[in-house]
C-alpha cells in the first residue's frame, strides 16, 4: 500500500507539471498509474476506476492551473467561448456512455485514441512546426459547436480532459504552444466536473463500491495524486513560456508516447 501511495504521489507531481505546461490536467499521466494500482488491488473495473479518478483529479488541477494563468494574459475569450459550453454538452454524453461500456473496451479505445493522436501530431502539418500566418485564425462555428460536442464526448469517455484535442486544434489555428496549453485547462473543466459527477453516482459493475471509493472514484488515489500535483503547479507555472516553441511541441508528443507505452505495458 505504501509503495502505491508513493508511486501515486510521484505521478501527482508529474501531472501538476503537465497540467501547466501541456494542459493535460492529469488525464494521460494519471490514467495509466491509477489503472495499474487498481488492477493490482482488485482487478475489477480497473479502467473505469482509473478514468473516474482521473476526472476527479482533473477538476482540481485544471481549476488551479486556470486560476494561476488568468494573470498571464494567455487565456483568450474568443477561443474559450463558446467552445467550452459545447464541450460540456459532449461531456455529459461521453461520461454516460463510459459507465455502461465494458472495461476492456474502454482500455482498447484509450490506446487507439493515444496512438492516433501521436501519429496525427507528427505527420500532419501545423503542430510540431507553427503555421506561417502572422495572426492566429479564429474558430469557426462548426468547430465550436459540433467539434466542441465531439471533443467533450471523447474526452469524458476516456477521462483525458480534452487537452489532446484542444491543444492541437488551437496549435493549428496558429497559436503558440504556451497559449494553446494554457487554454486547455479552462476547456477541460466542464469535462472534469461533469465526468466526475457521473462516475461518482454510477453503480459499479462489480458490485458495491469498496471502502474509500465513491462510485468509480478512488478517493485515496485521488488524494495522493493531488498531494503531489498542487505544489508542483505553483512551481511549474514559472516555466510556461520559457520553453522554445518547437521543443514544447515535441515534448508534448513524447509524453503522449510515454503514456501509450505505460498502458500497453499493463
Amino acid at each position: 500500500m505504501l509503495t502505491s501511495i508513493l508511486l501515486l504521489l510521484a505521478f501527482g507531481c508529474l501531472s501538476g507539471f503537465t497540467t501547466v505546461l501541456f494542459g493535460f490536467g492529469g488525464g494521460f499521466v494519471t490514467v495509466p498509474v491509477v489503472y495499474g494500482v487498481a488492477l493490482a488491488r482488485s482487478g475489477g473495473d480497473a479502467m473505469h476506476v482509473a478514468v473516474a479518478t482521473s476526472t476527479a483529479v482533473m477538476v482540481v488541477n485544471s481549476a488551479t492551473a486556470t486560476a494561476t494563468q488568468l494573470s498571464s494574459g494567455r487565456l483568450r475569450k474568443e477561443y474559450v467561448w463558446p467552445l467550452v459550453a459545447f464541450i460540456g454538452v459532449g461531456a455529459v454524453l461521453g461520461a454516460l456512455a463510459a459507465t455502461v461500456a465494458d472495461d476492456s473496451v474502454l482500455r482498447v479505445l484509450f490506446v487507439v485514441y493515444l496512438a492516433l493522436t501521436i501519429v496525427d501530431s507528427v505527420l500532419r502539418k501545423g503542430f510540431l512546426q507553427p503555421g506561417s500566418a502572422e495572426q492566429p485564425r479564429t474558430l469557426g462555428k462548426a468547430t465550436s459547436t459540433a467539434g466542441g460536442v465531439g471533443i467533450g464526448a471523447v474526452a469524458s469517455f476516456l477521462g483525458v480532459g480534452g487537452s489532446v484535442m484542444t491543444v492541437p486544434l488551437l496549435r493549428r489555428k496558429g497559436l503558440p504552444m504556451a497559449d494553446a496549453a494554457a487554454m486547455a485547462n479552462p476547456l477541460s473543466l466542464p469535462v472534469a466536473v461533469i465526468g466526475t459527477a457521473v462516475y461518482a453516482f454510477a453503480a459499479t459493475a462489480s458490485g458495491p463500491a469498496p471502502a474509500g471509493q465513491i462510485g468509480y472514484v478512488d478517493l485515496v488515489a485521488g488524494a495522493a495524486l493531488l498531494a503531489g500535483s498542487l505544489p508542483t503547479i505553483a512551481v511549474a507555472r514559472r516555466v510556461l513560456g520559457r520553453l522554445p516553441d518547437r521543443v514544447h511541441a515535441i515534448t508534448y508528443v513524447c509524453l503522449l508516447a510515454a503514456a501509450l507505452i505505460a498502458v500497453l505495458a499493463r
